[in-house]
This record gives C-alpha cells, sequence and structure tokens, in this order.
C-alpha cells in the first residue's frame, strides 16, 4: 500500500514492524525452519523463546524476500492478538539474547530511535518536486532498508537533522569557510576544487575555500582548535553562497545541480550501521582508486562515477582533519538518458517502477528485467572476476539510466568507499599500510559482497517489485537473468551460483546486536533463485 495512502502514525508503525520481521525471518527464523505459510500468512516461530508470531503476506513468497502486510499478530493462549512494533522489537532482543548468551542495551533504543525518526520524516516530508526525476529517486526511500532493524536511525534530535534529510526533500546550503592556502590538505585533480570554488562566496587572495555540511559545522563548535581559529582569523567563516545543495539517499553526500557535482561530507552522526565521517585513510583510498579504476570501467562498458579529489584542512587535530574533509564525486549530467536510484525503483512503497511505461505489460516488463540485468550484473562480475575489484552494487550505489519509455540502457556505480580490490591481484606497496589494508578484501570476503550486493540486496529487491506489477511474472524472470550470468560460466564461483548454492545475505540485525563493524558483519544462507532445477 502507498504510504500516502496511510495515516503517519500507522506508516511509521508498520514500517517498523515489516522491517524487524524481515530481519527475524531471515536470520533467525528461516535457518532454523521456525517459517511457513498458512494461506495468505506467514507464521514464524522464535525457536528459543517458542512465541508465535503471525503476518500478513500481500502475495507468496518469492526466494530470498516477502511481501509482509498487516496485521502482525502474537499468538496468546488459543487467540491470535495484535503485535504492535514495540511488542515486535521485545521479543527479538529476547530470542539474541538467548540466541547469543549476551544482552544488547542499545538494541531498543536503536529501533525506537528509527521508529520515531521515522515518525518525524512522515511528518516533515516536503511537497513533491517535478523538476528531476533524478532527485526524486534520490530523496524517495521513506522506508529505507527493509532487511534493517532500525534503518531510520541517526543520532541527535530530528530538530537537529531534518533541515538535512532527504526523505523530506530537503534543500540546504552549504557553509563556506576560508582556508590559507598554507592550511589546506588535498589530493586529487586540483582543478575540481578550483571549479567548485566558482560557486562558492568570495575569498580573500591566497585562501582556498572548504564546503562544510552545515549539521557537522554545528556538530563541531565544541572543538577548542576550531573555534580559536575562527577567532584569531586562521580559518573564515564566509556563511553559505547561493548555491543549493540536494542531500541524496546517504544522507551526507549532497548534489549540487548547478556544479553538477556530489560533495561526500563528513558527519560524526552514525546513520544505520556506521558514523558517517570521511576517516584520513578513506580520503587516500578514494585518490588511489580513482587512479586505477576509470580505464577499466570503460573496458567494461559502464560507468563508475570518478571522485576526482579530496580537500580538508591541514590542523594537527585528526577530528577536524576528517571531520571537515569532503570528498567530491562525479556529477550526473553526463550520463545518457535519465537516471534513477535503483532503490526508489525497488521500493514497494514508491511508484517510480510503475510510473515507466516499459512496464506496463506483462511482456514488457519482462524485457525491462531482461535489460535490467543486462546493464547491471555483468559489469559487477567482470569487475570482480576479470580484474579483482570488489564493487558494493547495492540499491543506493546504482544509478539506472533510462530511456525515454522507462527501458533500461545503462549502469552507474558509484562510492569508492565501498570499492574495494582483492589482496592478491593488485600491487599496492606504493600506498601507505592503514591505506591499503581499508582498500582490500580478501577474495572470498569480497565475493560474499559482491554476491550479496548483487543478488540479494539488490537484483532479489527489483525482481520482486516487478512481480508486484504483474504476479505471474514472479516465475518467469530469474531464467531470463541466468543468461547473463552464464556468460561467465566457466568460472568456478558462477557455476555454483547457476548450481543453485544457497546466497549471503549480510545479517543486519546479528550485526547490530552484537556490535560489530559493517566491515565484519556475517551472513545467513539465503534461497537462490537462479537455480534452474526447482521452481522459483
Amino acid at each position: 500500500m502507498p504510504l500516502s495512502q496511510l495515516t503517519q502514525a500507522a506508516q511509521a508503525e508498520d514500517t517498523t514492524s515489516t522491517a524487524l520481521l524481515n530481519c527475524l525471518v531471515r536470520e533467525v527464523c528461516a535457518p532454523e525452519q521456525q517459517v511457513w505459510q498458512d494461506g495468505a500468512r506467514l507464521v514464524v516461530r522464535l525457536p528459543r523463546a517458542g512465541v508465535l508470531l503471525r503476518t500478513g503476506l500481500s502475495r507468496p513468497p518469492s526466494g530470498a524476500t516477502y511481501r509482509l502486510v498487516p496485521p502482525f499478530e502474537e499468538r496468546r493462549g488459543d487467540e491470535w492478538i495484535p503485535a504492535p512494533w514495540d511488542r515486535l522489537a521485545n521479543l527479538v532482543a529476547g530470542e539474541l539474547e538467548l540466541a547469543t548468551g549476551h544482552p544488547n542495551p542499545e538494541f531498543l533504543h536503536q529501533v525506537r530511535d528509527s521508529h520515531n525518526a521515522l515518525a518525524a520524516i512522515l511528518t516533515a516530508r516536503g511537497e513533491h518536486h517535478t523538476e528531476s526525476a533524478y532527485l526524486d529517486s534520490e530523496q524517495s526511500l521513506v522506508a529505507g532498508h527493509r532487511f534493517h532493524p532500525a534503518p531510520k536511525a541517526r543520532q541527535g534530535s530530528p530538530a537537529d537533522w531534518l533541515q538535512y534529510a532527504p526523505e523530506t526533500r530537503a534543500r540546504f546550503r552549504p557553509r563556506w569557510l576560508g582556508v590559507p592556502a598554507h592550511l589546506i590538505a588535498e589530493e586529487g585533480d586540483p582543478e575540481a576544487f578550483r571549479s567548485l570554488e566558482t560557486y562558492g562566496p568570495g575569498a580573500p587572495a591566497g585562501y582556498g575555500l572548504l564546503p562544510v555540511h552545515p549539521w557537522q559545522f554545528n556538530l563541531l563548535t565544541d572543538n577548542d582548535m576550531l573555534r580559536k581559529a575562527l577567532a584569531d582569523g586562521s580559518l573564515l567563516d564566509l556563511g553559505p553562497s547561493d548555491v543549493e545543495a540536494v542531500p541524496t539517499s546517504s544522507v551526507r553526500t549532497a548534489y549540487l545541480p548547478d556544479a553538477d557535482v556530489f560533495c561526500k561530507f563528513s558527519l560524526d552522526v552514525r546513520i544505520t550501521n556506521c558514523v558517517r565521517k570521511n576517516a584520513w585513510y578513506e580520503l587516500a583510498s578514494a585518490m588511489a582508486l580513482n587512479e586505477l579504476l576509470p580505464p577499466l570501467f570503460e573496458k567494461l562498458n559502464s560507468t563508475l562515477l570518478a571522485e576526482p579529489a579530496y580537500r580538508t584542512i591541514a590542523f594537527a587535530d585528526r577530528r577536524l582533519y576528517e571531520g571537515l574533509g569532503v570528498i567530491l564525486r562525479q556529477g550526473v549530467k553526463a550520463l545518457p538518458g535519465t537516471p534513477l536510484l535503483a532503490g526508489a525503483l525497488a521500493d514497494p512503497y514508491s511508484t517510480f517502477l510503475s510510473d515507466l511505461p516499459a512496464l506496463s505489460t506483462p511482456e514488457g516488463a519482462q524485457a525491462w528485467w531482461d535489460a535490467y540485468v543486462r546493464h547491471v550484473a555483468p559489469p559487477v562480475l567482470g569487475a570482480y572476476l576479470d580484474h579483482g575489484v570488489v564493487l558494493e552494487p547495492h540499491l543506493q550505489n546504482v544509478l539506472i539510466c533510462v530511456d525515454h519509455d522507462g527501458m533500461p540502457i545503462h549502469a552507474a556505480f558509484r562510492d569508492l568507499e565501498g570499492t574495494k580490490l582483492t589482496t592478491g591481484r593488485w600491487n599496492l606497496n606504493h600506498v601507505p599500510s592503514r591505506v591499503a589494508e581499508s582498500l582490500t578484501y580478501a577474495p572470498a570476503q569480497g565475493w560474499n559482497r559482491v554476491v550479496y550486493c548483487l543478488l540479494v540486496n539488490h537484483l532479489t529487491e527489483i525482481a520482486a517489485a516487478v512481480a508486484d506489477l504483474h504476479p505471474f511474472l514472479q516465475d518467469e524472470l530469474w531464467p531470463t537473468a541466468r543468461k547473463h550470468f552464464a556468460a561467465y560460466d566457466d568460472q568456478p564461483h558462477i557455476r555454483a551460483l547457476l548450481a543453485g548454492v544457497p546466497l549471503p545475505a549480510k545479517a543486519n540485525l546479528r550485526t547490530r546486536w552484537s556490535r560489530t563493524a559493517d566491515r565484519g558483519a556475517t551472513y545467513v544462507p539465503v534461497p537462490n533463485p537462479l537455480a534452474a532445477s526447482r521452481p522459483l
């Protein structure tokens, strides 16, 4: 049901419940065969607590994804009674404590914060913008990650961040600092920042400009070194200019349409899994990858949005060096057709997919899916199998360029922070050891990341969204996708996928419970829809 058709309170409650149950089914109940269908309902049993839960299904389950809908219920004696989102959160916490042998006092707070943030977003969400389908798609992910227990959790009061939240369709003006030339720390293409400076306020001779996210600037006002520098004129607070920034789905990365550039700001707050700052080694890693990868993607007939430069302030204070660091990313105006965020197409609450004329008929939807997989899967597989490059092609990292009918014609990948190199395939002796560490994954770890992002997080969700429009296509989509993987069937990794080996799904629930860094997230096995020997 579109979010607009529910009351705001019900939207927040149902979305929170759905995310919790999606995680519970995938990571706890399904691996222990404690899930079964009962007509139009899905019943799950918490293996250790012994509690039975029941939820509605909008259509039969498909592979690694579900379409859960209210009512959400708990078995109490001989009756099914309503199970509100906070009751579900407590049950999940109790089950995980029994399963792991340790509590997590943060977990319920994170779920509550996510629920409260979603409620605040829904209340504050602005009017629909029509000037850019691309920007609308970036700002459409109101519900967030469907398989995360706290998809909208972010530190701070909504009063601190609502004005910068993409889900509210926010716009803001970056703050600009004037930085003496001898205090500028930067790497990459020097022209990148010189071009951006033309959109900032005027600065005195001998000063460069540094754009800063206003939220981050407020977070840093307690820093003594920053306060002293602003007071004695070592830094100049030049305020905002006229250039407008549009926050994208990652919250901290903003697009400046006039300049056609993205600014990936630091934010010293936890958003879902991670504190979103630009660590010093991530700044350096982006530049190393930006030198290595563009020629490779030309060979793959695809686009990896370049990150040509970073800039920060050369203060002897790591918090300031990282907290004021900003990475520039290539804009979208040179991409063919109309770029759309993949996550907007997969979101069951949005209408982006149904609005594309190419999907108006089952035949058109099948052709659309064929084109979609053709543009997304081969570059990801080729990058890993042929070149040892690990992309993170999850739904927020891929832009699908479509023609006037909405047919996919190109894919663009982004986020060098999530892009890695497999150990043993690249010579990184020229970079510092900490930078090399941040740049690399062991081959098995990299393959798990690729398969999870490409198949579980991305293509499975897109296929489910297509099947929402044309339900009887549900069993016909994956045989079409197989041929785009079969092109690499000389590789053992791909033969295993085509033979139906279970897929690795990132265990966001268990990762949050164990308070593990996202890089160290574990995986749980989920059904593989590429398998040809069984119904899909």
